[in-house]
Order: C-alpha cells, then sequence, then structure tokens
C-alpha cells in the first residue's frame, strides 16, 4: 500500500509459514488505547502471492487515510493484513488464517486493546470469520463475500455493520442482508446499509464509502456517537430483520465534534 510514511509503517513479529509477517502497523501511537486492522479483497481461488502492485491493496488506503484523520489524537493504532495468497482457496480459508494471526501479533503487541476489523469483499469475509478474537469487539464489512454455509457464531457480542452497494454484481447485497439477519439471530449487534447507486469496486459515492466508514468506525471504538439508525438497529429483536439495508446518506465533508478518548475500557 503506498502514500505511507516510513515513520508510521511497521511490520509485526515474523508469525506463520515461512516466516510471513500478517500484520503491517499503519499508524502506531506510543500507548494505543484501541486498534484498527483493514483487510483488502482477493480472489476465491489463488495460490499466487501479492504482488509489489496490489490493487485491492491500494484501494484501500482511502479507507486507512479517513480512519487516521477521524481517529487522530485519540490513541489508535491502524494496521493492514498481508496475505500470504491472493485467494481465500476453500476450507483453507487463508485469508481468515492471516487475520487470525495478525489479531495475535496485535495482541501480543498492545495487549487487550478494543480492536475494530474493516475489510471490503473475501477481506470482509476474513474479518467475519475471524471476529471471535477476545480483542475484537466490531466488524465494518464493505461489500462483503456472505457464502450461506459461512458461519456467525463467533460474532455473538459484536457490533457488526455491514455496508453493500445495490449495483454490486460480484457479490450479492441479498447475501449479505441474509447473513446479517443470521448474525443478529446468533447473538450480534447488527445494522446494515445500502450505499446507492454503487458497485462492488466502491468506485461509485467513494467519498461516501471512506467518510462513513471512518465515522462509524469512531462511534464503534467510542470516539462520537453512532447515527442514531445504527442505535436503533442495534436494540432491536433477534429476530427483527428490519435495519438491514437502510439507505446510507452522503457523507458530509464535515461532521459533528467527536470524543478525544475510546469509552471503551482497555487495559493497555
Amino acid at each position: 500500500m503506498s502514500g505511507d510514511t516510513g515513520s508510521t509503517v511497521r511490520a509485526g513479529r515474523e508469525s506463520g509459514a515461512a516466516g510471513h509477517r500478517a500484520l503491517v502497523w499503519r499508524e502506531l501511537p506510543e500507548r494505543p488505547a484501541a486498534a484498527v486492522l483493514v483487510l483488502h479483497g482477493g480472489q476465491e481461488h489463488s495460490r499466487s502471492r501479492p504482488g509489489p502492485l496490489n490493487l485491492p491493496g491500494l484501494r484501500m488506503y482511502g479507507f486507512v487515510r479517513a480512519l487516521r484523520r477521524e481517529t487522530a489524537g485519540a490513541g489508535v493504532a491502524i494496521g493492514t493484513v498481508r496475505y500470504r495468497h491472493r485467494g481465500w482457496n476453500g476450507e483453507r480459508a487463508d485469508a481468515a488464517r492471516d487475520t487470525r494471526a495478525a489479531l495475535g501479533d496485535l495482541a501480543e503487541e498492545l495487549g487487550h486493546v478494543p480492536t475494530l476489523l474493516v475489510g471490503h469483499s473475501m477481506g470482509g469475509r476474513a474479518a467475519l470469520r475471524a471476529a471471535g478474537h477476545p480483542n475484537v469487539t466490531g466488524v465494518i464489512a464493505l461489500a462483503p463475500w456472505c457464502p450461506a454455509e459461512d458461519p456467525c457464531e463467533q460474532l455473538a457480542g459484536r457490533d457488526v455493520l455491514m455496508l453493500h452497494g445495490d449495483r454490486d454484481k460480484v457479490t450479492g447485497p441479498a447475501d449479505t442482508r441474509a447473513f446479517a439477519a443470521r448474525s443478529r439471530a446468533a447473538g450480534a449487534r447488527v445494522c446494515g446499509y445500502s450505499v446507492i447507486g454503487s458497485g462492488h469496486a466502491l468506485l461509485q459515492r467513494s467519498a461516501d464509502w471512506h467518510r462513513a466508514t471512518a465515522r462509524l468506525g469512531a462511534g464503534l471504538l467510542g470516539l462520537r456517537d453512532l447515527p442514531a439508525e445504527v442505535d436503533a438497529a442495534f436494540g432491536l429483536p433477534a429476530d427483527s430483520a428490519d435495519a438491514l439495508g437502510l439507505p446510507l446518506p452522503a457523507q458530509p465533508c464535515s461532521a459533528p465534534p467527536r470524543r478525544l478518548t475510546p469509552a471503551l475500557p482497555t487495559d493497555a
């Protein structure tokens, strides 16, 4: 991922097969009070290694930059997950394994800090699959890949926000809503947004994707109030299918002031 300075980019300790480094820091305060991991998309099947020019990874830089702005001064570490392979690869679930490795590195380095996972497409699937890690308190899944057979019990007690473009022809918005409903029934607090006029690559309404993700992420970390519709959705009964496809409003450049410290407890 380009555009980062040498002072803020650090690889995590070597872990996994062949010394693979799963965790790369993009922002690392001296005493982090919370963390965000950003996961890019990939392919259904491929064991090739992502190259230096990794377009799915570059697509997520706008989200990293927006999260940096939104959490500046609040002691939030921001990292990305480096995959060993481009593909999910069936039962191997390689992207989820790499995400768990990155979470393990994060917990070893930072301790038990509230951690948010933000993932696009295959990265959304990996984020949802790895959310059972004890550090994880929330997930923002962007146009996620949500096969009907994927488990959702690991999301119990987590806050889950799912955003999907209504013109997506790669991963199905209906699959996302079905997964959201199953996750709510499994004990997750869930709210879903439909990004009207946008497709899978997040190119249409890109500023809305970036700003909404950063502001919602800050809300899940306790840095600002969540939108009223999210609070309402989180409070719905487990069997309710309401508020799983709310239209995402246009996101203004400026937003209400945020708090400077996470409201969630941390022992870091």
